[in-house]
């Protein structure tokens, strides 16, 4: 080790300089990190980074400024073997350039990019000091050619190294010295190796002129549009004493140049409240923020607070009425911003850009992001022709304090506006999510199955393993078309008359290791994501619908927890490991339901289940009396288990999903609400049984390091809404514990209007809090809960296929059990880390499989204007100054229906019937009901009546086409139309306490009574049978993807 000197020249607060001598130490073990490289392999220091592969022609090291600007194409995976210096990484670093030094060291984390780092300024031969009189520049050059000299010797001369610069008398000056060490430019580099990648070109020339552009601009200042933000010092103390508030800016996307808002936090509880929030009113006021960002605001005098718009608003461009608002609120201004968000955003052309001639197709342009509450931003490109009808994807760079617009630079197209395939794509780079084709590199690491190869499991494998294939019978129940089957069920009967019930999972864990390139991939990508028309798994194709699916007469591997239950149904003695199965049957929810139900002949049900297709009528019908034994066991525990977290406060609400209809040609045949059927409860509170003991199991062992899943209190002031509604018709809500909560939302019958329990519970969740992963040392035990599901302890552990928490949660249980090496759990601060990872892409996750809208329209644009099923019934949810808020559910959506047009008419009946037109007139806004005063009279619209309305489509060339409701007909009604809802069956809600008190008394007859029950099914299960899942909470959440409070 060489000790020398560095002399550093620092300024202090007062601006004076000063010399600072710091020790620097020189090593000769440091890595460098190559395959090719026998003696650091020997070494074997731990560093935690990628080996850079030997089958690479070169290794390329980006100088400081190539990394500054061009890191973004270093990105694609294309380009590998990058070696970062350390010399980069202190230039970003103390260029305050914190986001792109993030996403550095992301980069290099990624085991898929093939990148590394390279400490050269603590490697002895690699490192040059700065000598006197030498610009920062030139010694930064100097060093990072020093350090790819050593690396090209120090590797034997084995593989060729590129330099590349941005700087050409860098380029003069070093290019040619060494044979096998190239320098050159950035445009050289990526046209002499990556001829054919077209989006590698077209971004290098976006980067390229938007950095011209960028460098014209600072010669040329004009007019300051905005404020200068202050410095971060006064920021910090301002935060600090209270005078400025710090948080991030939300925009209203439906009042976007008018309304945003930050939250200001509570030191004490870490949440916020929504009096607690604080307006930001104009465009103006927000000062160069954009949607996202960590803002830092001051609070305007109280004479210039203004108040929530309290109407709708039909277009942007609308004027605000001034008085159509709340009570004033506090309201403020940006004066900093600590931290950008900025994102990828889709944009397209404006009209009058499309309109424009070829004379500024190689100028500026302004573009209109695809979401609303981002802010038209100025590009520089060429393509002005080739991109008038697309949309593409573009990254802002900066906001300049003289600019009304954010600059930014394309990145790539995505496809024509309006084609079903860009609007999808559209869905998924808004919603941050990727999901490119596997690799190569990837599908490698994985087993092939192929009928000449099949894959089999190992002698070896099997020892390890407790065998169920022969003593259990194993099956699972799913939706039609399921091909990722990660969950089966087993239940049998002891010889004691105890019962052993089993949740087996797919043993993803088995498949995929840590570090490997597949594990790295679904780390990032996290979850499966699902839309109506199709999926973009987590895992590949192999695993998910083959190897890891646990599909029907075929051995698979399994993670498995088993309980041993009493008479009462109790837990007696629990049992986790690894196992093999083979599943028996692979039932949709329909089949087991009709099982269960026992209306349906053995014969029909029998062209339901391949399984037992071709056998004689005796083993068929023994098969089917083997299934309905097991299933109907199934829902008698699920219905105990589901009684006894209720009875602890478990709360149910209701399930809005509306699920899209396709034929084999993807077309779309119709929307239809979702009907749940009990066994979706069974299944679902196996699961839940399942998740909550493993949880238990991993605490025991990983107090400081288990992977859970809480669910927040709500915030108590979310609930106004709903208390209000319920209001509306006498009711209370009271919502100071769940139990109570549950309690009040039974109570809120209507006996001449089903629906309006449902939308009650609906609105119940725009109150609750999102479930979060989190890591157990990171918040104190008793934040460790589960609200919705009641429960102390819980865990995401039976969909491994799909979400990445339940592979890590397996790693973590065969640690525990001590099958596998404690030193592969993370600690604290690592899975703290992965999971606030895996809550950001399971929120987008879901909420990008929600957005059925885009269906939606597309199913009503198919339609000719006469079509009744544009006609619709719609209930009264919200009431505005304007207009009224409506809930259709033949659709399962809302939306709102304007009273006055921008023209301020108010609509007036018509002549014929179901007409309405525009008049002269004006509404008033009470507490629960909109009077609207025309020249026919004075219409009266309360809260929660019925009216019928007629669907649209409103199209959009920047924006996704949406559904506009408009009013055809004056007539209320205080329930739904005849025959669209039954009523009798809905009704059955607020009995559902009295049921499962009764479940849970009854003296429960054995396996054999059981099935001589069956014929006599249908009366027995319409007295004392389970309620559908038109109440279930975990439904709905599973539906209100966004709230993430479904965790099964």
């Amino acid at each position: 080790m060489l000790k020398t000197n560095k002399l550093l020249r620092l300024k202090t607060k007062r601006s004076r300089l000063v010399n600072v001598v710091r020790e620097h130490y020189l090593r000769t073990d440091i890595s460098c990190h190559s395959s090719l490289c026998q003696e650091c392999k020997n070494n074997n220091t731990p560093t935690g980074l990628v080996s850079l592969s030997s089958d690479l022609t070169h290794y390329v090291v980006p100088d400081c400024e190539v990394s500054k600007l061009y890191l973004e194409i270093f990105e694609f995976p294309e380009i590998q073997g990058v070696i970062f210096f350390q010399t980069v990484k202190n230039h970003l670093q103390h260029s305050g350039s914190r986001k792109l030094l993030s996403r550095l060291k992301n980069l290099v984390k990624d085991t898929r990019q093939q990148c590394t780092f390279f400490s050269n300024e603590f490697c002895e031969g690699a490192y040059v000091p700065r000598e006197a009189g030498e610009s920062l520049q030139d010694w930064q050059a100097r060093c990072t050619y020093a350090g790819v000299l050593w690396y090209y010797h120090h590797l034997h001369e084995k593989m060729p190294l590129v330099m590349v610069t941005s700087s050409e008398e860098v380029i003069e000056r070093y290019n040619g010295r060494t044979m096998g060490v190239f320098v050159m430019s950035m445009s050289d580099y990526i046209s002499g190796f990556y001829p054919g990648l077209t989006s590698v070109h077209e971004l290098f020339e976006s980067l390229s002129t938007a950095i011209a552009v960028a460098d014209s601009n600072k010669s040329h200042k004009g007019h300051k549009e905005c404020s200068e933000y202050l410095p971060l010092d006064v920021l910090e103390a301002g935060i600090k004493s209270g005078r400025y508030i710090k948080g991030n800016l939300n925009v209203n996307k439906h009042n976007s140049q008018t309304e945003a808002f930050i939250q200001k936090r509570d030191i004490s509880s870490g949440q916020g409240t929504s009096e607690s929030d604080v307006l930001i009113y104009g465009v103006a006021n927000r000062n160069r923020a954009v949607h996202g960002d960590v803002v830092v605001v001051e609070v305007l005098p109280k004479s210039q607070w203004k108040g929530r718009s309290t109407a709708l608003k039909l277009h942007e461009e609308d004027a605000e009425d001034s008085g159509n608002s709340s009570d004033v609120m506090m309201t403020g201004h940006v004066v900093g911003v600590l931290q950008r968000n900025w994102r990828d955003y889709v944009v397209s052309f404006a009209e009058d850009v499309v309109s424009q001639d070829q004379r500024r197709s190689a100028g500026k342009v302004v573009v209109v992001p695809w979401d609303y509450r981002i802010p038209k931003i100025r590009i520089s490109t060429r393509q002005v022709e080739a991109l008038r009808d697309q949309r593409y994807v573009i990254r802002i760079d900066s906001w300049e304090v003289d600019s009304m617009y954010p600059s930014g630079h394309f990145v790539r197209a995505l496809g024509l506006i309006g084609d079903l395939e860009t609007e999808v794509a559209t869905l998924m780079v808004e919603h941050t999510l990727s999901a490119p084709p596997f690799t190569d590199g990837q599908l490698k690491e994985l087993p092939s199955d192929s009928p000449t190869e099949p894959w089999v499991i190992s002698e070896e494998e099997v020892c390890r393993r407790r065998d169920l294939r022969k003593s259990h019978l194993v099956f699972s129940i799913d939706p039609k078309g399921c091909e990722d089957v990660d969950d089966t069920l087993s239940i049998r009967q002891l010889k004691d008359g105890r019962l052993e019930l089993g949740v087996h999972i797919a043993d993803v864990t088995h498949f995929v290791h840590p570090g490997s390139l597949t594990d790295a991939e679904a780390r990032s990508r996290s979850t499966s994501v699902y839309l109506a028309d199709r999926r973009y798994d987590m895992l590949p194709e192999i695993l998910s619908a083959n190897l890891c699916s646990l599909i029907s007469g075929v051995d698979r591997l399994a993670m498995s927890v088993m309980w041993v239950l009493g008479s009462n149904y109790d837990v007696i003695k629990t049992w986790y490991g690894r196992t093999i199965i083979r599943s028996s049957y692979k039932l949709f929810y329909e089949v087991a339901q009709a099982i269960a139900d026992g209306v349906v002949p053995n014969e029909d049900l029998l062209k339901e289940i391949p399984e037992l297709q071709g056998l004689d009528s005796s083993a068929a019908n023994k098969g089917i009396q083997d299934i309905r034994w097991s299933v109907l066991k199934l829902m008698d525990i699920a219905r105990y288990y589901k009684a006894r977290r209720q009875t602890q406060g478990a709360v149910e609400l209701d399930n809005p999903e509306v699920k899209v209809l396709l034929n084999e040609k993807k077309d779309i045949l119709d929307l239809i609400d979702k009907q749940g059927l009990e066994i979706h409860e069974t299944i679902e509170e196996c699961m839940i049984l399942a998740n909550h003991w493993v949880a238990k199991r991993l605490v025991q062992t990983f107090p400081t390091c288990s992977l859970l899943r809480r669910h927040p209190l709500p915030r108590q002031q979310y609930f106004e809404n709903l208390m209000q509604c319920a209001k509306a018709k006498g009711f209370t809500i009271k919502t100071s514990s769940n139990k109570l909560l549950a309690e009040s939302l039974d109570k809120c019958e209507d006996p001449d209007d089903p629906t309006f329990n449902k939308l009650l519970r609906i609105l119940a969740v725009q109150a609750m809090s999102s479930a979060l992963y989190f890591s157990t040392g990171s918040v104190s035990v008793d934040e460790f809960v589960h609200y919705g599901l009641a429960l102390d302890r819980y865990t995401h552990f039976t969909s491994p296929i799909r979400r990445y928490a339940d592979v890590i949660v397996h790693r973590l249980l065969m640690a525990a059990l001590g099958s596998d090496d404690q030193s592969q759990v993370l600690n604290n601060e690592e899975l703290e880390e992965l999971a606030q990872h895996m809550n950001d892409k399971h929120k987008v996750g879901h909420t990008a499989a929600g957005s059925v809208e885009l269906f939606q329209t597309l199913f009503f644009n198919s339609m000719s204007e006469d079509d009744e099923r544009l006609l619709a019934d719609a209930v009264i949810v919200g009431l505005r100054a304007n207009g009224l808020l409506v809930y259709i559910p033949r659709y399962c959506f809302k939306s709102a229906v304007y009273l006055k047009d921008k023209n301020g008419l108010v609509v007036t009946p018509g002549a014929g019937k179901d007409c309405v037109t525009h008049g002269p007139g004006s509404i008033v806004r009470g507490e629960f009901a909109v009077e609207l005063h025309t020249s026919s009279g004075v219409f009266t619209f309360k809260l929660f009546n019925h009216v019928k309305v007629k669907i649209s489509v409103a199209t959009s060339r920047a924006h996704a086409q949406s559904l506009r409701v408009t009013l055809v007909s004056f007539q209320t009604r205080t329930g739904p139309p005849p025959g669209e809802l039954n009523s009798g069956e809905l009704s059955k809600a607020n009995k559902r306490k009295e049921m499962i008190r009764e479940i849970m008394e009854i003296n429960r007859p054995s396996p054999v009574e059981r099935n001589q029950m069956a014929s006599d099914f249908t009366e027995l299960k319409a007295e004392y049978g389970q309620t559908n899942a038109h109440v279930s909470l975990y439904n709905l959440l599973e539906h209100f993807r966004e709230l993430s409070l479904l965790d099964t």
